[in-house]
């Protein structure tokens, strides 16, 4: 029960002024002030008794009286006036002021202008308070100020951006350096977060810096595509705060400004020499304050994570996420689209020569895609100026030139002919270049077709006994009809003649000289 309630009671008990002020532990004149505004209400001391104590105490206490006063009149009628005028270029509540008290001597000092100015704009635009779901939203941001470190080899400082993200639930916190905020760096340091935290959020809220939002808007921004690409690998929506509303992110930028406390200033006095080192040390700061007890809370951030948060994210894929790029490209007439990038051709199958293709690369592998199907895939290469073709890509005619071999020539040989196949693995023993050796099994092939089968045997079996392995020679023999002419003549014998000198004399001869 309020005092006043009490003070009521015991003078409607008919107790005396002092009596009161000694019961209550009050003063005698307080005592004698609330009777005298008793005397001045119109309500009766039952009807006084029945009031809640808030509405009681409204009877009582009427409210400062400045509000009430004429200079606050004139003063609240220039209210609009005065936020209006602020807005233009120049105009300063001190100008405003001395426009005020010339206009009004009697008015406001400028404190008091300040004050009640102050108060306007607060009750124009109130803040509201935000119930954050476990687990529901991770916030992110790059810390306005930079970290350093010392390149061993050089001495030179180099500066580093500190990605920080932060559980609105719970207020965990995570912070790391990079090199700067490019995507790369800015995609690693998201997938490092999310590995900490071993888990994902539902709503991935960043704020609008060019890694995170390529056009930044109120209602419908455009996103990075590879940002995109990770919130759909990871299955999370992204929802970017507003521009110029830092109240969307209040949590994370408070979380900078901790971060900026509790880690920039406890390592003021230290020199890291690269990059993971100064990670090691931000980390470690960083578990400190997740470890801190929070003022007028009975736990820390990590507790309260762990306890209420933690299970509550969803799991982390399988796959490790690469950054995927977009090309719109032509199929050549040799059936392969070239990637600018790697100076690199890739093959796609020969029915789409001609065609517009959505070639999507990524670190390892380069995905090639037409009319919404996916027709080729193949691992990236690096390697300038080359080709990566798959033979099923090909036409037959091209299958057909790449499969070419000596193991070819010779099971194709073994299946037409016995002197085919011995005249051809003849050829391939002979050291002359590849190239040479597989038009020459090409002629010979092109001619067992067109030639008679037995006529063309001979002619094979006439290559191999004179050692002559070409495509000319067996050409020509089928062409003067010679095979029909190459049968070996008897031996005849030798007549009896005076005249024949025989072979004994030659040999006679040659010993002589």
């Amino acid at each position: 029960m309020s005092q006043i309630k009490q003070l009521l009671r015991l003078h409607q008990q008919g107790e005396g002024k002092k009596t009161i002020a000694r019961k209550l532990c009050i003063s005698k004149n307080t005592v004698k002030a609330y009777l005298d505004k008793l005397t001045l209400l119109p309500l009766s001391v039952e009807v006084l008794l029945a009031l809640e104590d808030p509405v009681l105490e409204s009877k009582f206490h009427a409210g400062n009286p400045a509000y009430t006063q004429d200079r606050f009149e004139y003063f609240k009628d220039k209210l609009d006036y005065f936020v209006t005028e602020l807005k233009r270029v120049g105009v300063t509540k001190g100008l405003l002021w001395q426009e005020y008290r010339q206009q009004c001597p009697e008015g406001y000092s400028y404190s008091q202008f300040c004050f009640h100015l102050s108060q306007h704009l607060i009750a124009a635009k109130p803040s509201m308070v935000l119930h954050h779901q476990a687990a529901e939203k991770l916030f992110i941001d790059f810390a306005g100020k930079k970290h350093s470190y010392v390149d061993i080899d050089t001495g030179e400082v180099m500066e580093c951006q500190v990605f920080v993200a932060c559980l609105p639930y719970s207020d965990y916190s995570f912070a790391m350096a990079v090199r700067s905020q490019s995507i790369h760096d800015f995609i690693y340091a998201l997938t490092c977060c999310l590995n900490d935290l071993g888990g994902t959020p539902k709503v991935l809220v960043p704020d609008n810096f060019k890694s995170a939002i390529v056009k930044a808007s109120r209602y419908e921004p455009d996103i990075n595509q590879a940002l995109e690409d990770f919130a759909n690998h990871y299955g999370i929506t992204v929802l970017p705060a507003r521009v110029r509303k830092p109240k969307d992110k209040a949590l994370v930028e408070n979380a900078v400004k901790l971060i900026y406390s509790r880690v920039y200033a406890r390592l003021r006095n230290q020199q890291f020499f690269d990059l993971p080192s100064l990670n090691a040390a931000i980390k470690e700061k960083v578990n400190e304050h997740n470890q801190t007890r929070m003022q007028q809370k009975p736990y820390s951030r990590q507790e309260r994570f762990l306890a209420d948060e933690k299970h509550l994210l969803g799991p982390l894929p399988k796959d490790v996420f690469e950054i995927k790029y977009y090309r719109e490209l032509k199929v050549a007439r040799n059936n392969h689209v070239y990637l600018a990038q790697d100076k690199h051709y890739y093959s796609v199958p020969y029915s789409c020569i001609g065609l517009k293709a959505k070639v999507i690369y990524t670190r390892s592998m380069v995905h090639i895609y037409t009319k919404g199907k996916q027709v080729a895939l193949h691992i990236r290469s690096y390697q300038q100026g080359g080709y990566s073709t798959i033979n099923e890509h090909l036409c037959s005619h091209h299958q057909h030139y790449l499969d070419r071999s000596p193991q070819y020539y010779l099971q194709r040989a073994r299946e037409k002919s016995a002197h085919l196949y011995s005249l051809v693995k003849l050829i391939f023993e002979q050291n002359r270049y590849p190239e040479q050796l597989y038009r020459t099994c090409d002629g010979l092939l092109n001619l067992q077709k067109k030639s008679n089968p037995d006529a063309f045997e001979k002619a094979c079996q006439l290559a191999v006994e004179h050692q002559n392995y070409s495509y000319r020679f067996v050409f020509n023999l089928l062409e003067n009809n010679m095979t029909e002419h190459q049968q070996t003549a008897p031996e005849q014998p030798l007549p009896n003649h005076e005249n024949i000198r025989g072979k004994d004399y030659y040999r006679q001869t040659s010993i002589e000289f």
